[in-house]
């Protein structure tokens, strides 16, 4: 028996190795780390990048054929090295360039003293934060998110706080009206009032309370706004996912007479919008009107980390007590910094005036077009898309994968339509050299 048992010990020290591979062991095989750690060593090429993630990430995303390693200003290189003009900017999350050395700077020295304390204590740059935006855009409070769909959420639930602390409203009869064809991000919350199949299908139950108007409908939103139990009206001043659908002028301030008139608030979505976006700091700004909540998103990083903000005067905040909403990471250090020099880079940079200069020198170039092609666009800013006449040679999808070719990058919505949102940081130069991208790939259909 012990020469048995000496036997096996033998056999089990000699097949050690073999047993730190054990999927029973919890340890991880060495060879096999060993082989993952040179494969991640070597650089894949673009078909490599697009098939390891089709075998490990989820099917979400139908992304444009294209491995970007790197980016700067208004250019993306691929890794093969292949320049691109960026004409998506993230969807104008980098609104400041890629890699803003500023915006970079204040993350990286945040990042070596501290990240995170939770919103369970005080930290020295919080209230630096708050103090500095509240400032910029005339309100009392800030409420700090970290995406663009947070924002909205905290929006809808402030306006439901304030429906029944302020308004009156019965319990649980409040309703928010949204537009069709709004877009504000995919939680249950958000796909409860989007008109997009693709987006709410397969999902329900949904949300209770919200209610549709047509877009750019004053007669409809009027008669949904005489219901006592509307809490808020939430809107995109442009409606960017839908194709950048732009109202008529004075839409917004008739939206905002209307929301004074029946004690309604009214929530700016300006998560894509905002922040020199359309030429103007907020879209809003282009009527001189005044939301009682904006939302702020995407640019207020630069495009370096996720950033939201909710924010409203004192009536409406501090219907939210302590315990009532929150975020572990909102608000923490380095969102903070990021966001304050996202700010900076903005206001230093004029980066509104110059979306607005070379907003209107590229609409008027896209104009020139062949309209057998592009039968319409449309924009503010440097935020623009245009309508593609499908056929059954050519269609957006084609258009961008040209577009991809010729050394710009863009990406279609709503089949039909493609967004041209550079970086504001372009310049006329690059842009001229764009809109020759844009021509050659066009006529060339």
């Amino acid at each position: 028996m012990k020469s048995v048992v000496l036997q096996l010990g033998r056999s089990l020290r000699n097949s050690a190795p073999l047993l730190r591979c054990s999927v029973h062991s919890g340890r991880p095989c060495l060879t096999s780390t060993a082989a993952s750690k040179k494969k991640l060593e070597q650089p894949l090429n673009s078909e490599e990048i697009y098939a390891r993630e089709d075998k490990y990430g989820a099917h979400n995303y139908h992304p444009l054929p294209v491995a970007l390693e790197r980016g700067e200003g208004v250019f993306v290189w691929d890794v093969e090295g292949s320049r691109y003009f960026d004409f998506l900017s993230a969807y104008s999350a980098v609104n400041q360039g890629h890699c803003h050395p500023k915006i970079v700077a204040a993350l990286n020295d945040q990042a070596s003293k501290l990240t995170l304390t939770s919103r369970a204590f005080y930290n020295n740059i919080l209230g630096s934060y708050e103090e500095y935006i509240t400032n910029m855009f005339g309100y009392d409070k800030v409420l700090p998110m970290n995406t663009g769909v947070e924002g909205g959420e905290t929006a809808c639930k402030l306006a439901r706080k304030w429906a029944y602390n302020v308004k009156g409203i019965p319990t649980n009869k409040a309703k928010i009206i949204f537009a069709n064809g709004n877009f504000w991000g995919r939680t249950l919350a958000a796909i409860s009032s989007s008109t997009d199949p693709s987006s709410y299908e397969g999902f329900g139950p949904y949300m209770p309370g919200f209610e549709l108007v047509p877009f750019n409908d004053i007669p409809a939103l009027e008669k949904a706004l005489q219901d006592p139990h509307v809490a808020a009206f939430m809107v995109e001043p442009i409606q960017g996912e839908a194709g950048v659908v732009v109202p008529d002028d004075g839409y917004l301030t008739k939206v905002r007479e209307l929301c004074t008139r029946h004690s309604v608030l009214w929530i700016a979505d300006e998560v894509q919008t905002g922040l020199a976006r359309t030429g103007r700091r907020l879209a809003v700004d282009h009527e001189q009107v005044r939301p009682d909540v904006v939302i702020l998103g995407k640019a207020l990083s630069g495009g370096v980390y996720p950033v939201s903000a909710v924010l409203c005067d004192n009536e409406i905040m501090l219907t939210i007590k302590p315990g009532e909403h929150g975020s572990t990471y909102g608000g923490n250090p380095i969102a903070c910094r990021v966001a304050i020099a996202a700010l900076q880079v903005m206001e230093e940079e004029k980066l509104a005036e110059n979306a607005e200069r070379m907003g209107q020198l590229l609409r008027s170039e896209l104009r020139k077009l062949p309209s057998d092609i592009v039968t319409m666009v449309r924009g503010k800013g440097l935020l623009n898309a245009v309508v593609i006449r499908e056929t059954k040679d050519f269609d957006a999808w084609k258009v961008c994968l040209l577009l991809r070719d010729n050394g710009l990058l863009a990406k279609p919505t709503h089949g039909d339509i493609i967004r041209l949102a550079p970086p504001l940081t372009i310049n006329e130069h690059q842009l001229r050299e764009c809109v020759d991208i844009i021509h050659r790939t066009i006529t060339s259909l």
